[in-house]
């Protein structure tokens, strides 16, 4: 808490030095500090609030395939028996988008993109899951809408005092957006978030051999240029691809799991 409590106190003297006029008032610089502050004290439950307000915004703006779609029965057929992580329930969907892209949010919504599925078999498609599903776990995805909570547009209008979640404007969730889309992981928070998805698949009757195999196909599509532009995101975000193969791999032999026969079901 202490080192919060410096965070908005370092935005309030920042305010104060960047101002060259008189006209700069400190209780409106207080103010802000103390929303800052409210942004980096939210609740486990007031930020799932947020995040699904942001993720059933981007639903609407996206093209969700329905669930008779092959894609969609595709992924629910391997991703059977995920129903939930740290006791966040699990709901999956598949965007219809070229970009090579998975991604996972605070509140358990994973969304998997058609670009990905098209290029991986479903046991690589699982251990990109998996590794989506880890952040969750960790809380990852927890901080880092915080962060864009606190980076963007956002931190002027977040919970009131009483605990109440406030609807989004479309501007926020706009703000709020490009804060998370210039977010990204830590080397340290991935190779954690590795390990927990390895953890999660085999708690789940999973084959933790899927995670490397993803990493297989990531580093393999690095080399082409067409794919690399359209997995911009996944790559960027997914560094030292072959120290990861390498223990993944290491791990699940040591575990006693046999690499899975390559296939690919539509």
């Amino acid at each position: 808490m202490r080192r919060i409590t410096l965070l908005a106190t370092a935005v309030i003297a920042a305010l104060a030095l960047t101002s060259c006029s008189e006209s700069f008032n400190a209780n409106i610089a207080m103010q802000g500090g103390a929303k800052l502050l409210q942004a980096a004290t939210l609740s486990n439950a007031q930020v799932q609030s947020y995040t699904r307000q942001y993720i059933n915004d981007l639903d609407k703006k996206s093209d969700v395939l329905p669930d008779s779609n092959p894609y969609s029965i595709r992924l629910r057929k391997l991703t059977g028996g995920l129903t939930s992580v740290e006791g966040i329930p699990l709901n999956f969907k598949v965007y219809k988008t070229d970009e090579v892209n998975a991604f996972a949010c605070a509140d358990g919504s994973v969304r998997v993109y058609t670009g990905l599925m098209d290029l991986m078999t479903d046991d690589e498609v699982l251990g990109v899951i998996g590794h989506e599903i880890g952040h969750v776990g960790l809380k990852h995805t927890r901080k880092q809408f915080q962060q864009a909570l606190m980076t963007s547009a956002l931190r002027y209008g977040l919970a009131s005092a009483g605990g109440t979640v406030g609807e989004l404007s479309a501007s926020q969730i706009g703000a709020l957006g490009e804060a998370l889309a210039s977010s990204s992981y830590s080397r340290t928070q991935e190779a954690e978030s590795d390990d927990y998805g390895y953890n999660f698949l085999v708690k789940n009757g999973k084959n933790p051999w899927s995670m490397a195999m993803a990493f297989e196909k990531l580093q393999s599509l690095s080399g082409n240029a067409t794919t690399n532009r359209a997995s911009k995101n996944l790559f960027s975000s997914h560094p030292d691809t072959a120290s990861r193969i390498k223990r993944m791999s290491e791990r699940a032999t040591k575990d006693g799991f046999k690499r899975p026969v390559t296939k690919k079901s539509k």
